[in-house]
């Protein structure tokens, strides 16, 4: 019982040092952080889904490519370019 009361509560002083120090370290207010995080959010769904528009479009090209019986070459995103 007393080892589990000594854990715990070393575990609470842990959580309230680690909660101090990242409130007196952080680089940025609060609601400053959370527009940062909100626009670097935004602009990642936004490269996102440029990237996929631009594989759809890739990939509309192989089929009707396929469908008139034009051979492509179809490179795997896993292979490395050859230089």
């Amino acid at each position: 019982m007393r080892k589990g009361f000594i854990f715990l509560a070393g575990l609470v002083s842990g959580a309230v040092v680690g909660v101090a120090a990242a409130v007196l370290l952080a680089p940025y207010s609060g609601t400053e952080l959370q527009q940062r995080t909100r626009t670097r959010l935004q602009d990642l769904i936004e490269e996102g889904r440029r990237a996929a528009t631009a594989r759809r479009i890739e990939l509309e090209a192989q089929l009707e490519a396929f469908k008139r019986g034009i051979p492509l070459p179809i490179e795997s995103a896993s292979e490395e370019p050859q230089s």
